[in-house]
């Protein structure tokens, strides 16, 4: 992994308005998606949901401990140190709203030594006296469909309405399953805190296993609504796991001056921790890449997606799951774009960019034909979703793009050749050298004339009056004497012969 700066902090990406509206900062999302040490790298988002004050700041800073200390053993801390990160605090009213993001990347590395961008994200909690319904569905939404691994905060229990909020999500992973034919979601991972009946499931995951296999067991006379849930989610859902997990003490939920210290919190929660947070961020997990049709995605491919569904969303009502599956065929072909694009402006700038020489025009049109014909077969071989018709479209606007931008490394190599000059310029130096020729004489001549006059009448400075008239005699004699000669006798020759003919 690489050192974080210390300006690293957390960033809004997603702002809920007094009037229940949301705004994406494009901006803020874009600096941390493209940060340098993302940039053409596979990418893990590991986000933390749940209903509001339920701790789950606090869990995610943990998450970032774990990440920060680079897979050391002793990752967890000293026990007398503050927990920081994302901001968190005790009590009964909200704390985080909207959507926020770790503002850099951690870099961590997979089994085959490729390197990815680990990222994330804290979301507003639901179902507050603040929050409206399309609010918490929106919040949910969006981070399922972004994440690659999603943790869903609830407390004391795995209970019946926990699996309804998953209802929509499971009627659009069906709806992307037929059409294709690979699960939309990846992980999900149902975090049970302040777990109570430790004498009759044990904490952790294996625990977590046995409430989930009996919460979604599938009984005789169920409701076919219940029924449809459990069946569906397993599907959509490539990962499903369960932890439950033990209260962290009385002295985190009853002092208002508790900073996070480990010293502070019994000991079977900082074991469990020391369970789920390893397990959480397993590189050789094969749900902890992002994936969108089956296809990993890149941080660049991420923003696409980001601002897609937003967009869906922007109407302020909760979108049908046939809208969020044209939705998301939309931001496979921008992500697709982008990448391809991406490509073609990252080759180009190496040989013609800013702090790149001058290349001959043959030479840059060569390498801009190579380039994007590799652009657009990039887009092409991607993965896409929405059939060839969108596609058609998404190809269109990258061959216009990548046109005009190559317009644009035309213009800026031109203005690199120090020899190279315009008709206008030229016509303009040409016009300007002859009146300065022209004007030059013209004074030349007036000022000597002055003098000439001025040693003639005054009798001072008689020599220069005498180097003046051998001046014009010799520019007499050697040039207009013999031009006037010639001159008089064409003349005469043309009078002469007008004579006779007469």
């Amino acid at each position: 992994m690489h050192q974080q700066s210390p300006t690293a902090g957390p960033v809004q990406i997603v702002t809920i308005t007094p009037d229940h509206k949301f705004i994406l900062d494009e901006k803020k999302l874009k600096e941390i998606l493209y940060h340098r040490r993302a940039q053409g790298k596979k990418i893990s988002l590991v986000s933390i949901a749940g209903d509001f004050r339920k701790g789950k700041s606090f869990m995610l800073d943990f998450f970032l401990r774990y990440l920060r200390a680079k897979n050391q053993k002793e990752w967890i801390g000293k026990e007398s140190e503050p927990l920081k990160g994302f901001d968190w605090r005790g009590g009964a009213g909200r704390h985080t709203t909207g959507m926020i993001m770790w503002s850099e990347p951690f870099i961590m590395s997979l089994p085959n030594g490729e390197e990815i961008a680990v990222l994330l994200m804290d979301t507003q909690g639901t179902f507050d006296s603040n929050s409206t319904v399309f609010e918490n569905a929106f919040i949910f939404a969006l981070t399922l469909l972004v994440s690659s691994v999603t943790v869903y905060n609830i407390m004391h229990n795995l209970q019946e309405d926990n699996l309804q909020h998953l209802s929509f999500f499971a009627e659009y992973g069906v709806l992307a399953l037929d059409a294709y034919h690979t699960s939309p979601f990846q992980q999900l991972t149902f975090l049970v805190r302040d777990w109570q009946f430790e004498y009759e499931t044990p904490y952790g995951f294996h625990g977590g296993e046995e409430v989930l296999t009996n919460r979604l067991q599938i009984r005789p006379n169920q409701h076919h609504d219940l029924e449809l849930v459990r069946s569906r989610l397993r599907q959509c859902f490539r990962k499903v796991n369960c932890f439950l997990m033990p209260h962290p003490g009385l002295k985190v939920t009853n002092r208002r001056e508790f900073d996070g210290r480990l010293e502070d919190i019994e000991k079977d929660f900082k074991t469990q921790l020391q369970s789920l947070i390893p397990e959480l961020f397993r590189s050789d997990n094969a749900n902890f890449v992002k994936e969108i049709n089956g296809e990993q995605i890149t941080s660049t491919q991420l923003f696409e997606y980001f601002r897609t569904y937003c967009a869906v969303f922007a109407s302020g009502e909760l979108p049908s799951p046939k809208a969020m599956l044209e939705a998301t065929a939309e931001a496979n072909n921008l992500a697709a774009k982008a990448v391809s694009k991406e490509f073609y402006t990252r080759a180009m700038e190496q040989h013609c960019g800013g702090d790149r020489p001058y290349i001959h025009p043959n030479q840059l049109d060569a390498l801009h034909q190579e380039v994007y014909r590799q652009s657009i077969e990039k887009f092409r071989c991607a993965r896409k979703m929405g059939g060839e018709e969108m596609s058609q479209t998404y190809l269109q606007d990258l061959e216009n793009e990548l046109a005009e931008q190559y317009s644009n490394y035309k213009k800026h190599n031109d203005s690199k050749n120090v020899f190279a000059f315009s008709p206008g310029l030229l016509e303009a130096i040409w016009l300007g050298g002859i009146n300065f020729i022209f004007m030059f004489a013209f004074w030349l001549c007036f000022v000597l004339l002055s003098m000439w006059l001025y040693t003639k009448y005054s009798g001072d400075h008689a020599e220069i009056g005498e180097y003046i008239d051998y001046f014009a005699d010799v520019i007499w004699i050697h040039g207009f004497h013999p031009v006037y000669s010639r001159c008089i006798r064409s003349a005469m020759r043309s009078v002469l012969g007008h004579t006779k003919l007469e």
